[in-house]
């Protein structure tokens, strides 16, 4: 299911110089701000669970997965090279499971490698909070990289789509309406990361088995759906 030359150009695709210094700036701004929080507070759970979900979780994670999951395919489709890619013998399924597999891998990258660098410099590095942070960041980037690859296959207007979910529902409405908060991909997150930390600093509306299987059933039902409407499009000489 994992194609070497599609997967290598995809890899192309997303970290050209553009695409490279949007995936960089909210990790760099992240650790900025750390650092400042560090030098400033001090030490403390609950500061660094606060920081760490508002904005690795809520900001960085489902902005990063905007870039890499509709950059994988949106802007090969948008200007018409996928036709190129759809022609060559190539299952269709293993086109999106390529391109999904790197826009995890970047994703995972961008966030987690960043999130668990914060949680040591807020935490030390014999805390679990940047482990959980950094594992619950993961997860989260692969439902994200499902959820915008969709999106860049179902519509010409991904980013903007992709853009509104990741700031209007996880970054407002899943953080303030109480009902809304147990369908978002943040929540779900967070509910590995408070396993993980094993403390009251970090809270989640749902349980660890909702929270797991929910980022299973939605990773899964977006890739599936990615596949059959990709498989509806046609070539011009198909028509």
């Amino acid at each position: 299911m994992y194609h070497a030359t599609v997967g290598r150009l995809t890899y192309r695709a997303l970290l050209g110089r553009r695409r490279a210094l949007l995936l960089l700036a909210l990790p760099l701004l992240l650790l900025v701000i750390v650092s400042a929080v560090r030098a400033l507070a001090g030490q403390d759970d609950t500061t660094t669970a606060n920081l760490l979900q508002g904005f690795a979780l809520s900001a960085m994670v489902p902005l990063i997965g905007v870039i890499a999951g509709t950059g994988a395919i949106g802007p090969e489709i948008d200007d018409g090279s996928i036709v190129y890619l759809l022609a060559k013998p190539i299952k269709r399924a293993t086109i999106i499971s390529t391109k999904l597999l790197v826009a995890m891998a970047v994703s995972i990258a961008f966030c987690a490698i960043p999130t668990l660098l914060a949680g040591f410099v807020l935490n030390g590095n014999g805390q679990r909070l940047a482990v959980a942070f950094a594992v619950a960041a993961a997860v989260a980037s692969v439902a994200y990289s499902a959820i915008f690859l969709m999106l860049g296959v179902i519509t010409r207007h991904a980013v903007v789509v992709g853009l509104v979910y990741a700031l209007v529902w996880e970054g407002v409405i899943g953080n303030v309406v109480p009902g809304a908060r147990t369908l978002s991909v943040q929540q779900w997150s967070l509910a590995v990361a408070q396993h993980l930390s094993a403390g009251s600093a970090v809270t989640s509306d749902v349980s660890l088995t909702t929270g797991v299987v929910l980022l299973v059933l939605v990773t899964a039902a977006a890739t599936w759906f990615a596949v059959r409407k990709l498989a509806t499009l046609k070539l011009a000489g198909e028509e």
